[in-house]
């Protein structure tokens, strides 16, 4: 094992200290959990600077309006929302009984119990948001957290770790460091909750370890998140809007637009308005500040072998490029935005997620191809769906399945913290933000109160039992 490392056994003394201290703790009262969640506010909010300095040194360049925007609010917001809503989510829930008990003074409610410890297991394109928006969940439901960041964002995880030191006790959150190895052995611990958010093969290794120990999963993944632009859509706005999600960190996010269904006849008008979208938001790409690069060489080349592979077996591919700039010598890693259109089903463009800034263009003639291309898929964590036809949308949304949609724009349904988020089949298990987090990460208990009246009744179906005259 090397040194930077941690053994399982580690780990688990870790754990075991915190489940200690929740155990000790008793009853979470509503103070304590605001505190908790107020210390991660104040923490986002006056280290913004440095965390926003580390993300954009962990990919190179990352623009740090879009890293404050998505990482530090789209953090800070979550949390704010738990804190003004705890009071109202912590309520007993009262529940109806069996007729007639209720009548003879039987009662039914259900408490939210926190869990214990819950494991957090974040990854690199939103290194900070993907920490601190699943602990709006985790401190409101009244739980404890160990965290692995991604070790592809060393400098981010650091600062994280250091931040988080400073503001809790180890007893309250662990973050943990570390490589492939680490994140085997956190896997695996018994934690009362685990939340993975990352790609399906690796999920895939995440449930084998937790099914060891029976540790309930919360899994954010991705896949070809689609796009239906309808015959009745502005094709302008449309592609704004599909543009402004794809190049959005450099299309590395999980619910990026991942293809594009477009109506037949209309491949031109999307492209310039596309060319257009792009030029407006960055007249030029290599050495722009808003422009992100991609994480590392590794994801750099796989996306250039996607292009390569799509212009090799025929594929139109365009590159907006709107300074026509060079980007075989650079310094970071940066890709321009390019458009693949028509591509064939054996191209690898097509195979799996894109997760950068390229985007394949299928031409449609009916509605129902789409539906059934969809369909034929794994189910996606998002599907978007441009057009004023009431029909067709109602259409799309009862004949397609996926984790969530937005109507007329791409990826935004992720930032409403009162929708639940996440994903379907291979594209996710479970949903947290919002209600939905608090509810995640806790037990829902029921509890019955009997009567004293029901218990007096009760005798006459108790043994001995009368045998039938």
């Amino acid at each position: 094992m090397s040194e930077t490392e941690i053994s399982k056994g580690e780990l688990l003394q870790k754990l075991k200290i915190q489940k200690s201290a929740f155990l000790s703790e008793g009853h979470v009262s509503e103070k304590t959990r605001i505190d908790r969640i107020d210390r991660s506010i104040n923490l986002l909010k006056e280290n913004e600077k440095k965390l926003v300095e580390a993300m954009a040194a962990d990919f190179g360049h990352r623009a740090h309006q879009q890293s404050k925007l998505a990482d530090i609010d789209g953090s800070i917001g979550p949390l704010e929302n738990a804190k003004k809503n705890l009071k109202k989510w912590m309520k007993p829930e009262r529940r109806s009984v069996t007729f007639p008990l209720g009548l003879f003074g039987a009662r039914g409610r259900i408490e939210y119990q926190p869990l214990g410890v819950v494991g957090c297991i974040s990854p690199w394109n939103f290194p900070v948001n993907l920490v601190f928006s699943p602990l709006a969940g985790v401190f409101s439901a009244g739980n404890r957290a160990m965290v692995k960041p991604s070790e592809y964002t060393p400098a981010t995880s650091q600062l994280i770790k250091e931040l988080v030191e400073q503001a809790y006790s180890s007893e309250e959150v662990v973050v943990i460091l570390g490589g492939p190895e680490t994140g085997r052995a956190f896997a695996e611990l018994p934690f009362d909750h685990l939340l993975y958010t990352g790609s399906g093969s690796v999920a895939k290794h995440i449930m084998r370890s937790a099914a060891e120990n029976l540790v309930p999963l919360t899994l954010e993944l991705g896949g070809k998140s689609p796009v239906i632009i309808g015959r009745s859509a502005d094709l302008e706005t449309a592609a704004n809007n599909i543009m402004a999600g794809k190049t959005m960190n450099a299309g590395q996010i999980c619910l990026a637009p991942d293809y594009v269904f477009l109506p037949e006849g209309g491949k031109e008008e999307f492209l310039e308005h596309a060319k257009n979208s792009v030029s407006d938001m960055f007249p030029n790409l290599k050495d722009n500040p808003d422009y992100t690069s991609v994480i590392n060489k590794s994801h750099f080349d796989r996306l250039n072998e996607l292009v390569s592979d799509a212009k090799e077996k025929g594929a139109e591919v365009v590159e907006l490029n709107p300074a026509d700039e060079d980007f075989s010598q650079q310094e970071n890693f940066r890709i321009p935005p390019t458009l693949i259109f028509n591509p064939k089903e054996e191209m690898k463009v097509m195979q799996d997620e894109i997760f950068g800034p390229i985007l394949p263009v299928k031409e449609y003639d009916q509605l129902e191809d789409t539906i059934s291309y969809v369909n034929s898929k794994d189910r996606p964590l998002g599907l978007y769906y441009f057009g004023s036809n009431q029909a067709e949308q109602r259409k799309v949304l009862d004949e397609t399945t996926s984790g969530g949609v937005t109507i007329n724009d791409v990826i935004m349904h992720v930032a409403q913290e009162d929708l639940p988020f996440g994903g379907v089949g291979p594209s996710g298990m479970g949903a947290y933000h919002g209600q939905e987090g608090f509810r995640t990460f806790s037990h829902t208990k029921s509890i019955y109160t009997q009567s004293g009246i029901v218990s007096k009744l009760a005798k006459a179906m108790r043994p001995p039992y009368k045998k039938p005259a």
